[in-house]
């Protein structure tokens, strides 16, 4: 299973908490694919390196300079978040993985990786990424109260999260509004980009919602607990699937993991921090959590616990049980 990140400036910590709850609860062997400024280089290797080898077997990583194969590189690099547009050419640099999990370094895992990977089964034949909706509300999103260019859907689509069959998107040819043929991936970026970009707010983003605007059944939608931001209970909680199922993918925007506007957010990302690899996960992941959180009912988003507990509770109890069925195997078999 690949997993692609970019990092740039002050993300080093974010990442690696990140790829931690990557690791913590996955099943599968992961490959990250880590884009990095060179300053990052280092420490990314150092700190990695300082991992457990029962963590470290279960990942192999590629760090790899910022690059842009077309247009204009320090244009690119500064659209909206210093090198986020980086995940734009993620078809063309990885032109050997077959398929890619995308997230931004604010993400965290809170099931298995293993989870959201079997999407891509789902796809049909047409389909060839997977986002969820920037906003459950029409009337409340952003997408469709502001923006002055095309976009996905009713509410446009969020690229915090984004799952891509990379072959398909090789190979496929875009409509487009700049020519009546269809264009390839990459030749389709700059253009895309010099004809929209007095129009764009969000960067890189915004131009995802513009392709999959003219090319919407190549977009397979996930829902809102895959992608799950602030924006789905700061103003009361509209995400349904969480509700029900809980949350699976933490995305923590707007820097909600370093100031205190959402303390409920905050919470899992420290908690996840501080964690120790090596100890018990209930102890010193899921009781520190329930107690942070009794500190966050103020909040709206704190005020329904069991949306952001239901499923990390699921999925330590599975790597729990996984690990003790493991290790009595092994005893067995002695």
């Amino acid at each position: 299973m690949h997993l692609a990140v970019v990092a740039c400036g002050n993300r080093l910590e974010e990442t690696l908490i990140m790829l931690k709850s990557a690791v913590l609860f996955s099943y599968r062997k992961l490959k990250f694919h880590i884009f990095a400024e060179d300053s990052l280089k280092p420490e990314f290797e150092k700190k990695l390196r300082e991992w457990p080898s029962s963590y470290t077997k279960k990942f192999d990583y590629n760090l790899y300079p910022i690059a842009f194969s077309v247009g204009n590189a320090q244009e690119w690099k500064k659209l909206f978040k210093p090198c986020a547009a980086q995940r734009l050419f993620l078809p063309v640099i990885l032109k050997d993985v077959d398929s890619l999990l995308y997230v931004d370094t604010d993400v965290l895992f809170l099931r298995p990786i293993d989870d959201i990977w079997r999407f891509l089964k789902e796809f049909n034949s047409t389909q060839l990424a997977a986002m969820a909706p920037e906003h459950e509300i029409p009337k409340i999103g952003w997408y469709s109260r502001f923006a002055r260019h095309p976009y996905y859907g009713t509410t446009g689509v969020n690229s915090g999260v984004m799952l891509m069959n990379l072959t398909r998107i090789r190979n496929t040819q875009f409509k487009n509004s700049m020519i009546p043929a269809g264009l390839m991936w990459e030749e389709m970026l700059y253009p895309l980009y010099q004809k929209y970009k007095n129009y764009i707010t969000w960067g890189d983003q915004d131009l995802l919602n513009i392709i999959f605007y003219f090319n919407p059944e190549c977009l397979y939608v996930f829902p809102c607990q895959w992608n799950y931001r602030p924006d789905h209970c700061m103003y009361g909680s509209n995400c349904k699937g969480a509700e029900e199922e809980g949350i699976s993918v933490l995305h923590g925007n707007r820097g909600v993991y370093h100031d205190d506007k959402q303390p409920t957010f905050k919470a899992l990302y420290e908690v996840i921090r501080d964690f120790p690899f090596e100890d018990n996960l209930f102890q010193s992941l899921y009781y520190p959590l329930q107690s942070k959180f009794l500190d966050t009912v103020h909040t709206l988003c704190g005020r329904i616990p069991q949306v952001f507990l239901k499923q990390i509770e699921k999925t330590m109890k599975k790597v729990y049980e996984n690990r003790v069925i493991v290790h009595m195997g092994a005893n067995y078999r002695y």
